[in-house]
């Protein structure tokens, strides 16, 4: 038992672990997203949809963890607002939430760089996950729009104590990280990673920089591989291939 929410890592990729097409095209894009969506088999949706049901029949997970690099390409740098400047902003934002709250959607954005339209809905709702050189502008923005916010880490979000502030402020017990190969990097060098399930498309992208399931820096020359166990495989007829694991420590 850990004093931390409980993660999953939940990725659809292609054989070759990519998670998008490439660094600077983003899944929500028009144009990524109509190429990405054309090499889904039928398959996928209900091997997508199975993945999903079980999680929530094993953990009845209440939030979802996404970076802020799912929103906006790597160059993209901090909003542009009015300067602010209160010690008070560098306190949690956890104004009421709505009757149907049932999920966080929550973004791990400490440069503050992602601009939102969308709050949530369907009982689903937006949680920011900042630091303490989160920009005061940022954090004040939020504030005037009504967005929730924990405050974890000084130079950028400390994710285990981030887990830990969820559990403890939030009753999070489990989180499904939905995320790309960056913020997904971070967790397995941080090692905060318990069970890894894939979805596998039937397709090869390639590229040396494409945005793979687990990015970020090399491991170092003392540091062994995360050792996994296989818990179950599920392959369709159109040849999707569904992978659930669980990290052994």
């Amino acid at each position: 038992m850990t004093d931390r929410a409980r993660v999953v890592v939940s990725v659809t990729a292609s054989v070759d672990g990519r998670v998008t097409l490439g660094r600077d095209r983003l899944l929500l894009s028009e144009e990524a997203g109509s190429i990405w969506r054309s090499i889904w088999p039928t398959g996928a949706d209900a091997a997508s949809a199975a993945r999903t049901a079980l999680l929530e029949e094993l953990y009845a997970p209440t939030a979802i963890l996404e970076g802020s690099g799912t929103f906006v390409t790597p160059d993209a740098g901090p909003l542009d607002l009015p300067p602010a400047d209160h010690v008070e902003l560098y306190e949690d934002y956890l104004p009421a939430v709505p009757p149907n709250h049932r999920k966080w959607f929550t973004i791990v954005d400490s440069r503050g760089r992602v601009h939102w339209d969308m709050k949530g809905g369907d009982g689903t709702d937006l949680l920011l996950l900042v630091a303490r050189t989160t920009p005061a502008s940022h954090l004040s923005y939020l504030r005037r729009e009504t967005i929730p916010y924990l405050v974890a880490g000084e130079d950028r979000v400390d994710l285990s104590l981030a887990l830990q502030r969820m559990r403890d402020v939030l009753g999070v017990t489990c989180v499904i990280s939905e995320a790309g190969g960056g913020l997904n990097g971070a967790l397995l060098r941080a090692d905060l990673i318990d069970e890894l399930h894939l979805v596998l498309l039937p397709t090869a992208i390639g590229g040396a920089s494409v945005p793979s399931i687990f990015d970020g820096p090399e491991l170092l020359p003392d540091t062994l591989p995360t050792a996994l166990h296989l818990l179950s495989t599920n392959t369709t007829p159109d040849g999707v291939l569904s992978l659930r694991y669980e990290v052994i420590r």
